[in-house]
């Protein structure tokens, strides 16, 4: 499923050709670290919207800034190989900046997603695929299904064990 993986480059040629068949490109980004059902669900709600599910896949480095030195706990190398094993995935692609507003800008995508836990209007890119005529969709947040209670999870259940 490597074969998914894509530089910015390559993917903006693919995504151009895609769209001048007719096809709806959807685009959605997080850190995906630790990948888990409410992962899984998101990501199939996504690609429903559309023909194409590209997934911006956030770097080491940005992930560090946003949630702590201590994440993320696989990289980036790793969790995009696993994205790209999911059948509704299209193309996985990462960004080093803290947000993906370039990377958005660079694939113009038709549909841009993200979940339930962002307002319409605090997705980053918003006014990039809207204002070439796309749209920005908020997907419910499935309550309890986060990368921070798995660890918590983990970590309760496996702290005491030495």
């Amino acid at each position: 499923m490597k074969e998914k993986i894509k530089g910015r480059e390559e993917l903006r040629r693919a995504l151009e050709k895609l769209k001048g068949n007719g096809k709806r490109i959807v685009f959605t980004n997080g850190c995906f670290d630790l990948l888990h059902v409410g992962h899984l669900r998101y990501l199939e709600k996504a690609r429903s919207l559309g023909d194409i599910l590209v997934v911006g896949v956030n770097s080491d480095s940005s992930v560090q800034k946003l949630k702590g030195p201590r994440r993320p706990i696989l990289p980036l190398d790793e969790r995009m190989e696993l994205l790209s094993g999911l059948g509704c995935i299209d193309y996985v692609t990462s960004f080093e900046e803290s947000t993906p507003l370039e990377l958005i800008s660079v694939l113009k995508p038709n549909i841009l997603v993200k979940g339930g836990d962002w307002s319409k209007e605090t997705i980053v890119g918003r006014e990039i695929v809207e204002g070439s005529g796309g749209e920005a969709v908020v997907l419910p947040f499935f309550e309890g299904n986060s990368t921070s209670n798995l660890v918590e999870t983990i970590l309760s259940r496996y702290a005491d064990r030495t």
